[in-house]
């Protein structure tokens, strides 16, 4: 006869445990980042609205609900179903526009606006700009590696001097 499992393991409550991502993924630097990400959008959010300068509330919104997804894409291994996809350069290209934009709308909203709110929401750009910048250059880093790695390993440059002088081309 089989004992039943305590209340609090994963057998216990599944629906609450499927949602939660793995620790493994919230100890990553990729899971902090992201979280980070999440967490300072959402601050910046708020404090958008609750000042005169709510005209710069749509980018911290959408750069939430973007940090959020793929937060949960990265911790549910999305990346490694949808292949389609190439994951790096999407969040590459997210990081770069989103410290670009949250740079430009925190020196607008710290020079431009004379309440609180809006000046804290500058300075919690500033911070995202930063977070986001340092996920770009890692996030760039790991790109270059698999560029390398790809590059290196499919198209040697023996065979592509080999190709070159095999071509008939008259463009040399």
């Amino acid at each position: 006869m089989e004992e039943p499992e305590p209340a609090g393991t994963a057998a216990g409550q599944p629906g609450l445990r499927a949602l939660l991502p793995p620790r493994e993924f919230l100890c990553s630097r990729k899971g902090q980042l992201l979280l980070a990400e999440a967490v300072l959008s959402f601050i910046i959010f708020i404090c958008y609205i609750a000042s005169p300068a709510v005209a710069f509330m749509m980018a911290p919104l959408l750069e939430f609900l973007l940090a959020l997804f793929l937060f949960f894409a990265y911790a549910f291994k999305l990346n490694e179903k949808f292949k389609g996809l190439y994951w790096p350069l999407t969040d590459f290209l997210r990081c770069v526009t989103a410290a670009i934009i949250y740079f430009a709308i925190s020196i607008a909203a710290v020079s431009k606006y004379n309440d609180g709110s809006a000046k804290a929401a500058g300075v919690f750009g500033f911070i995202a700009t930063i977070v986001y910048a340092i996920d770009f250059y890692i996030t760039f880093n790991d790109l270059v590696t698999f560029l390398k790695q790809g590059q290196g390993g499919s198209d040697s440059p023996e065979r592509r001097k080999s190709e070159d002088e095999d071509s008939d081309s008259d463009s040399d």
